[in-house]
């Protein structure tokens, strides 16, 4: 018996999808980003360094006592949060 014909498909090829490019401001964070968190982290570094070495007798953090670590803290973690928009 003779052998048949073996047919070629044709292999599949999709459809060109055209893709619109993402704004560049979705790439990159502002220029506010960086120097803000920065200026966070070393503010709350800085109040509880002060207050440390003060003793807690400045005028406005005798008024708040421990809570100034809290305070330095906060800042620290203000950022934090800032720093998540960085890319």
């Amino acid at each position: 018996m003779p052998k048949s014909k073996i047919r070629k498909k044709d292999t599949y090829t999709p459809k060109a999808v055209a893709v619109k490019p993402k704004k560049a401001s979705s790439y990159t964070s502002g220029r506010w980003v960086a120097p803000t968190m920065i200026a966070l982290f070393l503010i709350g570094l800085a109040w509880i360094i002060v207050f440390y070495i003060s003793g807690g007798d400045l005028p406005l953090m005798s008024h708040f006592g421990n809570a100034n670590i809290l305070i330095g803290f906060a800042f620290i973690g203000a950022g934090f949060v800032v720093a998540t928009r960085w890319k």
